[in-house]
């Protein structure tokens, strides 16, 4: 297996790369719901999650990538954020 070891290497440095990019993410996503909890903004905006998954999707398309698979990345991805928000909001609501 000696001979996988560099793309194992290549692969895990990206790995890393994503984590350390939803990490800020998810720090955004905290400074929003924050916001939206002061401003009574709904931490669901259906419009919004639908131009973010298909802006993503999109752009995967045209990078050669599978815009189905990037589509259910980020339905995971914004359902987490929406749950993130919403406990923000109730936290800041008690």
């Amino acid at each position: 297996m000696e001979i996988l070891k560099p793309y194992r290497v290549r692969i895990d440095a990206l790995d890393d790369r994503i984590v350390d990019l939803l990490i800020e993410r998810i720090g955004i996503i905290r400074e929003v719901g924050h916001l939206k909890a002061r401003e009574n903004i709904p931490a669901v905006l259906p419009d919004r999650v639908v131009e973010v998954r298909e802006r993503a999707a999109t752009r995967a398309a045209i990078k050669g990538l599978d815009p189905d698979l990037v589509r259910q990345l980020y339905t995971i991805l914004i359902d987490y954020s929406c749950n993130l928000e919403e406990e923000i909001k109730k936290e800041k609501a008690a």
